[in-house]
């Protein structure tokens, strides 16, 4: 009976080397996972670039961290319930070790298999401590990971922190600049709005006895017919004295105005919609309004205006004021805008 007592416990003994290797494949899963995080940590950290990406990129690194720690976690309490299933297992084998001896002191027995299984059973027991000290080294090992984890991760935050304080703090001084330079923008532009008054106030002065010579909005618009001859784009005499009057007064106004007001006066030449024939000098009505426009430009500028102050623009006859077929509409239409502007 003694006899198939002892093979009962021997067959059951024999369930341990499939549970160490086991536990050792599961070691072995654990390190693997650590190594892939590593390789991941290793590349993340070079891939990183620009606000917005570091921002979103450190967001997925917080959440992926935060689940390789839920899992080291989860394989550490795997490890801990081996270690105390092993302390377990070696307490009971130290029980029946104990539990032979005495039998073997009392002579009941056989005394030669009961030292054959006390030996088999003190090797058991010696191998089973090894693997405990080794389980409990690699349980160690895992808590310095997970320190080291949880360390990444607060670094990790504080940088995002940092990053998203840095930010707030830049989108405060574009605002601050961004106002600034509105008001400076709308400083500059008053001041040259009433610069152009004054120099609009001093033409109307001087050229208020002619009908063909009018005020659209912030322009001054003269005729066509005023300065230039029908299809050319030579200023007649009469033009000539109209354009000698504006640079008079344009000159005047340019000595008030201050020099960080980047001022120009721009030039626009425009037509009629009658198509050119293309046989003479001009192809068409934009070379034409060109033309016109830099004709005048070239004037002003014998006349003494700064060749840096004007500009010459044409623009055909696709900007009418007064939209029709009629004689008196193309009329209209034909004709020298001048307005006093900032570059």
């Amino acid at each position: 009976m003694a006899l198939a007592r002892n093979r009962r416990r021997e067959r059951t003994v024999d369930y341990w080397p499939g549970f160490v290797d086991a536990l050792s494949t599961l070691l072995i899963a654990v390190m693997f996972l650590l190594t892939v995080f590593v390789v991941g940590q290793f590349i993340l950290s070079r891939e990183i670039s620009g606000r917005d990406e570091v921002m979103s990129r450190l967001n997925s690194q917080i959440n992926e961290l935060t689940q390789l720690l839920a899992l080291e976690k989860g394989s550490k309490q795997d490890l801990e319930d081996s270690v105390a299933n092993l302390q377990a297992s070696l307490a009971n084998a130290e029980g029946e070790r104990s539990r032979l001896q005495a039998l073997l002191s009392a002579g009941s027995g056989g005394q030669d298999a009961a030292q054959q299984r006390i030996g088999s059973l003190t090797k058991e027991l010696d191998e089973q401590k090894e693997m405990s000290d080794r389980a409990m080294s690699q349980v160690e090992l895992l808590n310095q990971q997970i320190a080291a984890l949880r360390n990444q991760i607060a670094a990790v935050e504080s940088a995002l922190q940092a990053s998203e304080q840095k930010d707030q703090q830049s989108q405060t001084k574009i605002a601050d600049l961004g106002r600034r330079l509105n008001v400076a923008l709308a400083a500059r532009v008053q001041e040259l709005n009433r610069y152009r008054s004054d120099f609009f106030g001093r033409l109307r002065e001087i050229l208020s006895d002619r009908e063909n010579i009018r005020i659209v909005g912030d322009r001054f618009v003269f005729q066509s017919e005023v300065l230039f001859p029908s299809g050319g784009t030579d200023l007649n005499p009469e033009g000539q004295t109209e354009m000698a009057k504006l640079a008079t007064a344009l000159l005047d106004v340019a000595k008030e105005i201050p020099p960080e007001i980047n001022w120009v006066l721009r030039v626009d030449g425009h037509t009629d919609n009658v198509p050119l024939a293309g046989t003479g000098r001009f192809a068409d009505n934009w070379q034409l309004s060109s033309a016109r426009a830099i004709s005048v430009v070239k004037f002003l500028i014998a006349q003494g205006v700064p060749a840096d102050r004007l500009v010459a623009a044409g623009f055909g006859e696709y900007q009418p004021i007064t939209p029709g077929d009629t004689p008196e509409a193309r009329a209209t239409n034909r004709r020298i805008e001048l307005k006093l502007t900032e570059k």
